[in-house]
């Protein structure tokens, strides 16, 4: 693809790295934010600078948030049950569904060893810790992990490391496609899968 001039390709270079845009989009883009008031783009650059140095990560759950104490701590959530997932992508298809009304745990990725990323990458040890100071709030852990090799591994290593504590661990029905992603499923099905979740059976 044949540019008009060095900006316009290296706003499209920056732009297409964005996941599911391609040049082309990245294109109309770039050329729409050229033609809008200098002030769109200035706000634009302004809202992701800020999003990138003032989001921060709840210190309990690990979720999204403008602070490091979110809601996962308030009352009208029920704490006595934890909802692991994968990434905060995972925690907003959940909730949009309204099917749920527990806290969730973000791990930040799966165990994946061709990738290099192992247990010791991720938020597993302020999971068991969370629940091992509960004081036996936390009833049930639910593994609302995507049905790929990678998410099941993950399911199974949690678990080991749950079974001392004596909590209740559960896992999203398999209505969710194998090799889905929750982020993508539809609600009906995600809340499905979720009201009728089944025991974890680590040796499944």
């Amino acid at each position: 693809m044949e540019f008009p001039s060095e900006l316009i390709e290296e706003a499209v270079r920056e732009i297409s790295k964005l996941p599911g845009i391609g040049k082309k989009t990245a294109l109309r883009l770039a050329l729409h934010l050229l033609k809008e008031k200098q002030a769109t783009t200035e706000d634009l650059t302004e809202a992701l600078l800020k999003l990138r140095k003032e989001t921060q990560y709840c210190d309990t759950c690990h979720i999204i948030s403008h602070t490091t104490d979110c809601t996962c701590r308030t009352i009208n959530t029920d704490q006595s049950v934890i909802c692991v997932v994968v990434d905060t992508p995972d925690m907003l298809a959940i909730r949009s569904t309204g099917q749920y009304k527990g806290t969730f745990h973000v791990l930040g990725g799966v165990i994946s060893p061709i990738e290099g990323v192992g247990p010791e990458d991720l938020h597993i040890d302020s999971l068991i810790k969370r629940v091992q100071e509960s004081a036996g709030e936390v009833q049930e852990v639910i593994l609302a992990l995507s049905a790929t090799m990678e998410g099941d591994t993950t399911s199974f290593y949690i678990s080991r490391k749950l079974e001392e504590t004596g909590v209740k661990i559960s896992t999203i029905a398999r209505g969710i496609p194998i090799g889905g992603e929750l982020e993508y499923a539809d609600e009906v099905t995600l809340g499905r899968s979720i009201v009728t979740r089944t025991a974890y059976l680590s040796g499944e």
